[in-house]
């Protein structure tokens, strides 16, 4: 009889020194795709539109706390992990509180990491909460198992926080391959938790968001479509409901563009995306309603952005600590090739799919 061990956590590129580590790495990358034929988003989009992209009211703060996480998954475009250390200093997170108010700005989206394991992540969404702000925790399931965070469950129902979950598949194999071995029934026993607090129940004001991306180089299907098939699979299966599903397309960024280059499909990947390019996603995009802040109090137009170190074209208002006395409405929006990701087919964002299908 043999016994079946679970592998090793995989290392962050950080921790491996990984030649595509670095976001100016990434940056080179991605800007020698001219040569192999791709265009630059901001002409498709100007030949589409014939105006840039301009931003509008900002409705979303969306803040990385950090890139501490007890996961390494294999698509993840912020490279986080158990081994990295970056957090958000209690003066950012000061900040980010009193741009909530000065902005009124109505939703404030947490992430990482795993941004439950930030020290102050309870402190920051019940400073929120009692703002009246809408919050959005981008949390990965298992980290409600893990030890320390057994009441974590509780504390969001608690607190009305809205949950957006990654559930890449409904399938074991699928899940574990992307994102670890056992973390499949892991995410499960943390759904029925949820479901049992009453989230994603209908009538339930408790929202629990699921979130597909592919597992390799291809785009996502309709939304509507798999999550009738999400819905169907996870209630007969395990009795699990959910408000809502977002199909979310992989950016050629950090360890998912690792691996493209790893199996030298990375032009074949931007070929489709850009073949598939969606002109009707453009007034949707996230970056029109959304700011993005690093862990130490940059802006960026978007969480994608923020990893390849692009920062807002406003100096202005640089860091989130300028944002108290300055506005960025109207900014000019910082694009790279990378965006081709988020107008391809039914388009992609934080919010999911942008055009019905």
């Amino acid at each position: 009889m043999t016994t079946s061990v679970a592998p090793e956590p995989r290392l962050s590129l950080l921790r491996q020194q990984h030649p595509l580590a670095t976001p100016a790495a990434q940056r080179a990358v991605l800007s020698q795709l001219g040569e192999q034929g791709i265009p630059a988003f901001a002409d498709v989009v100007m030949a589409q539109s014939e105006t840039p992209l301009t931003a509008g009211p900002l409705e979303i703060l969306q803040i990385n706390v950090g890139k501490v996480c007890n996961q390494t998954c294999h698509h993840c475009h912020v490279d986080a992990g158990p081994d990295r250390r970056e957090q958000m200093s209690p003066e950012t997170i000061a900040a980010c509180l009193r741009a909530l108010q000065v902005h009124d700005i109505s939703m404030l989206d947490i992430t990482g990491g795993a941004p439950e394991m930030h020290p102050q992540f309870r402190e920051l969404v019940t400073a929120a909460r009692q703002e009246g702000r809408r919050v959005i925790d981008r949390c990965n399931l298992t980290i409600l198992l893990a030890p320390g965070y057994d009441d974590l469950p509780e504390f969001l129902a608690e607190h009305d926080v809205e949950i957006v979950a990654s559930m890449p598949c409904y399938l074991e194999a699928n899940v574990d391959r992307q994102r670890g071995h056992g973390v499949f029934d892991k995410s499960i026993a943390a759904l029925q938790q949820l479901s049992a607090l009453g989230y994603g129940q209908p009538g339930s004001s408790l929202k629990l968001t699921l979130v597909y991306n592919p597992g390799g180089p291809s785009l996502p299907p309709p939304q509507s479509s798999l999550e009738t098939a999400y819905r169907e699979q996870l209630r007969s299966r395990f009795g699990i409901e959910f408000t809502q599903l977002f199909t979310i397309t992989n950016m050629p960024i950090s360890r998912f563009l690792e691996d493209l280059l790893r199996q030298d499909r990375l032009v074949e990947y931007m070929d489709k995306l850009v073949d598939a390019f969606n002109p009707a996603t453009l007034p949707s995009l996230m970056c029109r309603n959304t700011l993005s802040v690093d862990w130490t109090g940059r802006l960026f137009d978007c969480d994608f952005n923020q990893m390849l170190d692009l920062p807002v074209l406003n100096p202005a208002a640089a860091t989130i600590f300028d944002l108290a006395t300055q506005t960025i409405k109207g900014r000019p929006i910082h694009t790279g090739r990378h965006c081709f990701g988020c107008t391809a087919g039914h388009g992609s964002s934080c919010q999911g799919g942008l055009v019905p299908a």
